[in-house]
Formats: C-alpha cells, structure tokens, sequence
C-alpha cells in the first residue's frame, strides 16, 4: 500500500499511515523537499503523536534535523517556514473525525506544494517502498515550542487596537485549543471558551466550523458581539452574529474585500475565490467594482491565483480565508482576529454588515453516484444545462463537476429562489443518471 495526495495533502483513516509507510513518506519528503531542518506540527488526534515520531524517523535517516512545535495550528507550522526558509509538514486531517489522520506539506517559505512536487514526493515515496522498508526504532523528537509564541505574537500585531467587546470561540477541541484563547484576551476581549479540552478523540466532534450549533446557542446567550468557530487544524473559520446566525466564508470574504478596498489595501482590488463562491458574491463584487478571480475547488488552488495574480485576499465558502500579505496558507485565528477588529472599528453589528454586503442566493447541490466514471458528463449534457443557464438569465448559475475523490458526479445550481434552484438541481441529475447509463 502507498499514499496519494489529495487537494490537501494525504488523508484517511489513521490506520493505513504504519509506520513503516509514514518513515518512507518522511524519507521521501526530505529527498524532495530538501534542507537541514524540517519543522513539524500535528493537531490533538490520539493517533498524532505515534505518527509524528514515524515522520521525524524517516526525515532523520537522510540527513534532515525535523523540529517538532508539538499541538498548533496548520498556520502557525507555515509562518514558521516562511519565517526560517524551511520546508515543513502539518499532522492533521483537518474538519474529519479523530479516526482519521493525514500530512500535508508545505515547502521552504511556507507555501504549498505544487502539482509538481507532489508527483515528485509520490514518485519517491513509490520507489522506497518498491526497495522495502527499513523499521529502525522510532526517533525521539526535538521540540521547540517557544516559536509558537512568535506565531500567537505576529497574529495579534496584525492589528493596532481593538474596542473592547465579549466574544464566544469554539476551538473544536482541537490545535486552537492552546492558543486562541490567549490571543484573542491578550488583545482586551472578554472571551467565553467552548469545545477546547481535547483529549485526542473529541477533536470535530459536534462542535467547530463544522457543527457551530453550539456557538450559535452560546453568542445569544452570553450577549456577544459574535462568535467564531475554528475547525481541528485552525486553518478554517464560520463567524456567528449576534443573533446565533452563521456567517459563511463568502460573506466574510466580501466583507474584507469591501473594508480592505474602502483602506486602500486591496491590491488589484481583486480577490480571489474557487467555483463553489455563491453567486451573490459574485454580483456584489462586481457592483463594488472587485475583480474576482475563480479557481477550482482547494485552497491550495487559491493560493496559486493569489501568487499569480499578485493578489491580496481569497479564500474558499468553507472558511479558507488568506490574507497574502500577512501569511502563506489559511489561518482561522488570524481571520477571526481580522474580524473583530472590522466590527469594532465600523461599530455596526455584524448581523447588519454580513446582511449588506451580498444577497446569498439559494444554492441546491445534488450528488449522484456513479458505477463508472464519465470524465465527459459536462458535455454529455450541455444541451439541458443550456436549457437551465437560459431560463435562470443573470441571477442563476450551473456548475457540473466530477469529485476528485469518490465516483460522484456534483451538480450545483443557484437561483434567485429555493424551488427554482431545487427544480434545475433535479433536472440536471436526471440527465446525469440518463446519460451514464446510456
């Protein structure tokens, strides 16, 4: 058995990363990757640690110095390799349930790997495990967790000031756990904490940016200004308003990109966000004069296009959200520090502010599972998804998508009202299931 990347790195359930594969994947990476020093980061699953040392073994036996910064945020492991020009790699399956684990990359200077290097790592790894897997006794690992300071200090000073205000964080029980808390009182807030004991198996579970329903109890109830909710890893963030409504990542993209544009810091005046953006976002840049850039599904696609394009802002609906000139990947703690210096300064309850900025239009998604594969759906339909554009006109729009995952076939459809959008969603997956089964 091998591992493949997925758009985030390698990922599954923790019991196909043996040892023996994570030392030669270690090997792997440092053979590709290249450097004397390799730092790592892992979130708070049960399985972290066992793998981390596996890792570190592998990347100590040709030569590499791994530095481990134990439990931290995704974010926190790529500041640190922007900051010293070294490559690293982050343990975590980020939103999943703790019986799974992954690694993702980042290469010296904190970014993600490319296409190119990922073929280059799964080649190697392929051809250390056609050669056989040595199992030495597991390395023990350097620690230095003191950078982490450097990180919590660099993301606190990315603003001057904020007004004091009670907030509600959920930290998912899982790598903002340590951290986010402190941050967040550190700048003058009074902070209620949820979901932040992790004990290796409740990372994700029912709380977090996946399950904010506790959040949302919890801002009413304590009178908050807002809340935020981190995923395991704290790449991702959902915000709540004050009265427990979510606000997705769209309208906190919108939201910076409208405050950064009226700053003067949005550079191109552009921003940059992936297929799956509602449509909403769309006209609402487009009536502020925003440029938006679209990717495919991934941040690590939007941080291509936020190098490409010499852009400033982008993210994904999820709650990916990069500010490019303060950090190389997704960071969930910077984002939400972000946010609340944005409503403290406009003064204006974040229920109004998401509320205009854009109108989200109903989006329907319909998953239709396939016995085989048809790379060429998208055309075997475009009569009927013709049809459906036409009838939607300006405020409408179709996405056909294959996963790049599972044998499904994603069908998206947004329109001004939820029957509509229901009714083209169900048309569409009927043509999808005739077609594959003619």
């Amino acid at each position: 058995m091998t591992l493949r990347f997925g758009t985030d790195g390698v990922r599954g359930p923790a019991s196909e990363f043996s040892d023996a594969l994570v030392i030669a994947l270690g090997q792997a990476a440092a053979q590709v990757l290249g450097s004397s020093s390799f730092v790592i980061g892992r979130d708070t699953r049960e399985s972290g640690d066992r793998i981390e040392r596996a890792l570190v073994t592998g990347l100590a036996q040709v030569g590499a110095q791994p530095l481990s910064m134990g439990v931290v945020p995704t974010p926190a492991v790529a500041w640190v390799c922007a900051q010293r020009g070294v490559p690293g790699a982050v343990i975590s399956a980020s939103h999943n349930p703790w019986t799974d684990n992954g690694i993702k990359f980042f290469a010296a200077g904190g970014r993600k790997l490319s296409d190119e290097l990922e073929d280059a790592l799964e080649s190697a790894l392929d051809a250390i495990v056609a050669t056989g897997i040595d199992s030495p006794a597991i390395a023990d690992i350097g620690t230095d967790t003191e950078v982490v300071g450097e990180w919590c200090d660099a993301v606190s000073s990315s603003v001057s000031s904020i007004a004091p205000m009670r907030i509600v964080i959920d930290c998912a029980n899982g790598a903002a756990s340590s951290v986010a808390p402190g941050i967040f009182r550190g700048l003058g807030l009074e902070v209620d904490v949820l979901h932040a004991q992790p004990d290796g198996r409740n990372i994700n579970d029912a709380c977090g940016s996946t399950h904010p329903e506790d959040l949302q109890r919890a801002v009413v109830e304590n009178g908050a200004v807002l809340g935020l909710a981190f995923d395991g890893d704290a790449d991702r963030l959902l915000a709540v308003d004050e009265r427990g409504e979510l606000v997705d990542g769209d309208q906190l993209i919108a939201l910076f990109a409208r405050d950064l544009r009226e700053r003067g810091e949005l550079a191109g005046d552009r921003v940059v966000v992936t297929v799956m953006s509602n449509l909403g976002f769309r006209l609402a840049m487009d009536a502020q004069g925003i440029e938006v850039v679209e990717t495919p599904v991934g941040d690590r696609h939007v941080l291509e296009a936020l190098a490409r394009t010499s852009s400033s802002l982008g993210g994904e609906q999820s709650g990916h959200i990069v500010f490019a000139d303060r950090a190389t990947t997704g960071d969930g703690v910077l984002s939400g520090v972000q946010l609340v210096d944005l409503v403290g300064r406009s003064q204006t309850p974040l229920s109004v502010l998401a509320d205009g900025v854009m109108e989200r239009l109903p989006q329907v998604l319909r998953n239709i599972r396939l016995e085989h594969r048809r790379d060429d759906i998208a055309d075997a339909i475009a009569r009927e998804i013709a049809e459906v554009e036409q009838s939607l006109g300006a405020r409408g729009r179709v996405l056909i998508r294959l996963s790049g995952t599972e044998p499904l076939v994603r069908v998206m459809v947004e329109a001004p009202t939820l029957p509509q959008a229901e009714a083209a969603a169900d048309n569409l997956a009927a043509a999808v299931i005739q077609a594959c089964s003619a």
